[in-house]
């Protein structure tokens, strides 16, 4: 592996090492006062996100001109127009793909619908909308450059598309924090390893997986209480079937 990629995955484990010191730090200094102490430590989460996000953003960025220099570039890349098919495309693609992964594990695996993280994230959002930035761009582009640009890209040069998709993915959904929905995050994960295999270019995946988000986060602030409800009623019916 080339070394810059090391210090690209570093950078990206220090950024999410970085809440443990770097939340209390802002919450002590920064807005440790005027605040309800339930509010402030919510907003020194989001705050520092933003920051350490984009701060490990801008790193990366810098690491990946210099491994472009030393990286062969003898593949080749689908046109601009396929590309933009499959980028567009991709994100419908993934979204039904997330469905059917939702699906399987309500219905099969008996699996609560609901996500601890995205509500978790939602809340952060809807006070500190700035947010919206590192859900919707900022946290997808590192998550491509980590675990598909890298990862899944070295591992598929040296074994095949499946052992790269598998490991890349099942990485990727463990450090969203539900092992429980390590099913719904891995698809994603297969999605976007096949959308940048298919077109050689990782802004595809990129774009697929920033429109994804994006969507997610527009649905859940404008109808999240109306999911909440109906996912309420879903788990109220399947106890009554399950007891009947």
């Amino acid at each position: 592996m080339i070394k810059h990629y090391w210090w690209i995955i570093i950078t990206y484990v220090l950024m999410q090492l970085s809440a443990f010191a770097g939340v209390p730090m802002m919450y002590k200094y920064l807005l440790g006062t005027g605040l309800s102490k339930e509010l402030a430590i919510y907003k020194a989460q989001a705050y520092w996100t933003i920051f350490s996000f984009s701060l490990a953003l801008v790193i990366i960025l810098i690491l990946l001109t210099n491994v472009r220099q030393v990286e062969l570039r003898d593949e080749a890349k689908a046109s601009v127009k396929a590309s933009t098919f499959w980028a567009i495309g991709g994100a419908f693609m993934t979204l039904f793909v997330q469905g059917i992964a939702a699906n399987i594990e309500v219905n099969v695996f008996g699996i609560d619908p609901g996500s601890e993280n995205t509500q978790i994230i939602m809340d952060l959002v809807k006070m500190t909308p700035l947010l919206i930035l590192v859900t919707s761009i900022i946290g997808p582009i590192l998550e491509e450059i980590i675990f598909r640009r890298i990862l899944f890209r070295v591992i598929y040069k040296r074994t095949n598309f499946m052992i790269g998709a598998l490991v890349s993915s099942i990485l990727f959904a463990l450090v969203h924090g539900e092992p429980e929905h390590i099913l719904l995050y891995a698809s994603m994960g297969f999605t976007f390893a096949y959308l940048y295999v298919k077109t050689n270019r990782i802004l595809v995946p990129i774009f697929a997986h920033t429109m994804m988000n994006t969507f997610v986060v527009i649905i859940q602030l404008l109808y999240g209480e109306e999911i909440e409800k109906m996912t309420n009623q879903m788990e109220k019916i399947q106890i009554i079937i399950g007891g009947i």
